[in-house]
């Protein structure tokens, strides 16, 4: 007995040594003496303030106030750099992009989650299945699926005629919205309705769906550990190890997971056999063999030996897929209402535009919903001043140096031009940050003026060259790992605005206070209503 207590005391021994000489090895200092806040805790450093889903947009703020280029305190005196000066994020993002990959931690997150689809594979692997996804995330494509948006939001608004019949009913938008945007990501995306308008309806599929990354955020510390865990044997003795966590959020994500891989699994059986068995068979499908994944499943016969895509990147697609456009998608929608509800005056002009441009036809083709001046102004300006993801980390590969627009001005005085990266270093792209960068967007660039993208925009922002692929911003990132979805989630974002606006009238509730919350994507809530589901009240009446 006290051999065998011996053995395990020297086992845990060996593993606590192992576990900090891979910590010690990780741990990266800054090579210049760049401004930023004090480390708040020795352990965590600055990370807890950074996931603080109450005061994480105050700190992002706060580091705003210390420059284009900021230190950032890690786990164990680890030093990250917070950067959002235009000239550095297009080396990082674009001419260098090879550099800087996704963080260890977020690809070794999203291959457990969801397999090896865009978010989880890297270099040529990655390059090769943007080439094949491409041409379905194409204008001429989202040209085929717009009656099919107008359809699903013709079912939101009748659904939302039956909750709004008293007069100024309060309801839970951001329950809608999110309700909206799966259905859109599921019939658009895969062919596959997930029956969110039937409030009675138990779809399992669904619901994993809706709380995936609600149980992520809760698990945002120890996903830290992921990549040493992930050292531990093979996958079926890592999946032994999560059967034995005592740990009831991790155990639910394993189920959530599960449960995903299950129905993607029977989702795309059902597009094979419909695609072997003809035209005739598609065209009985959910999306009539129009949705992205049946486009995806006909091009992948064509495609070359080299170019296609095995059939277990095809279930990752789809489930990243969801992941990526659902609560995204869901958290824009939510935060176009509650800005048109802050101005009423915005609100009634956009709708009188809308009511205009529909006024002689049920909808819109989709270069006329795309072309409405104002709509478009409103979705730009909300998007950059609100992207719902207001940062992502990445990760340089080798030893580098970036360039600065404009210099920053270190603590000891020394203004700093450019700034050395050592090799496995941290670099977070601060898009909010950009987004609402002065020397870019000038003084009111923290002000929500959907004007300013119908009026000549300064001359500062094109002279910055901020490197994403929409609207000068960085909400949908840039270069080779920027969202090859944005061009269906502005479409949905319109598409679904315009028809709400058309039928209802939005206001705040009387007696509440919106707020919203950091996390994984930005949430709506109420003051008051800590550690509760996203909540967004809002009165609404018909027009």
């Amino acid at each position: 007995m006290v051999e065998l207590s011996l053995f395990f005391n020297s086992l845990l021994v060996l593993a606590v040594w192992y576990l900090w000489r891979s910590l010690r090895s990780a741990i990266i200092k800054c090579r210049v003496n760049l401004p930023g806040p004090p480390r708040a805790a020795w352990f965590a450093g600055n990370l807890k303030q950074f996931h603080d889903s109450n005061h994480g947009m105050e700190f992002l703020e706060q580091l705003a106030s210390y420059g284009s280029a900021v230190k950032i305190h890690g786990i164990c005196g680890d030093e990250q750099i917070h950067i959002s000066d235009p000239r550095a994020l297009h080396h990082i993002l674009v001419k260098d992009q090879d550099i800087f990959e996704k963080s260890n931690m977020f690809i070794k997150i999203n291959r457990l989650l969801f397999g090896y689809g865009l978010l989880a594979t890297l270099g040529a692997h990655h390059k090769r299945q943007r080439k094949m996804l491409n041409p379905v995330f194409s204008a001429k494509h989202m040209r085929s699926l717009t009656p099919l948006v107008f359809n699903i939001t013709k079912e939101l608004c009748d659904a939302l005629a039956k909750k709004a019949s008293g007069a100024d009913a309060t309801v839970n938008m951001l329950d809608w919205m999110s309700r909206v945007s799966l259905e859109l990501v599921g019939q658009a995306g895969m062919g596959y309705s997930f029956e969110v308008f039937d409030e009675q309806a138990q779809n399992e599929y669904a619901y994993c769906v809706r709380e995936l990354v609600p149980t992520i955020f809760t698990l945002q510390t120890y996903l830290q550990f992921l990549p040493l865990l992930m050292k531990l044997g093979p996958p079926a003795f890592r999946r032994f190890l999560v059967q034995l966590v005592p740990s009831r959020r991790i155990q639910i994500l394993k189920e959530i997971t599960d449960t995903i891989d299950r129905t993607s699994t029977r989702i795309l059986n059902s597009k094979k056999r419909a695609l072997e068995q003809g035209d005739e068979a598609l065209l009985k499908q959910v999306g009539e063999g129009k949705d992205i994944i049946s486009v995806l499943l006909r091009a992948n016969r064509q495609a070359s030996e080299t170019d296609t895509l095995p059939e277990t990147e095809l279930l990752a697609h789809m489930s990243t897929l969801i992941f990526a456009a659902h609560d995204t998608t869901s958290s824009a929608l939510s935060r176009i209402l509650h800005v048109l509800c802050l101005r009423p005056e915005a609100q009634q002009k956009l709708r009188d535009e809308v009511t205009l441009a529909m006024a002689s036809q049920d909808e819109l083709l989709y270069d006329d919903i795309m072309a409405l001046p104002y709509l478009d102004a409103v979705c730009r300006e909300t998007l950059r001043l609100y992207p719902p993801i207001p940062f992502l980390p990445r990760t340089a590969n080798r030893d580098t140096v970036v360039p600065l627009m404009t210099p920053v001005k270190g603590p000891d005085g020394e203004m700093i031009n450019e700034i050395p990266i050592a090799a496995n270093q941290g670099v977070i792209v601060g898009i909010v940050a950009i987004n609402k960068n002065r020397d870019v967007w000038g003084p009111d660039a923290d002000e929500w003026r959907p004007e300013r993208w119908i009026e000549p925009l300064p001359s500062s922002v094109y002279d910055a060259h901020v490197p994403g692929v929409y609207s000068h911003t960085l909400t949908f990132l840039a270069g080779g790992r920027a969202c090859i979805g944005f061009k269906i989630s502005e479409l949905e974002m319109k598409i679904v605005i315009a028809l709400l606006l058309e039928r209802f009238r939005f206001s705040l509730p009387d007696d509440e206070e919106i707020i919203w919350r950091l996390g994984t994507i930005q949430t709506p809530s109420t003051r008051g209503r800590a550690g509760e589901m996203p909540f967004l009240p809002l009165k609404v009446s018909m027009v």
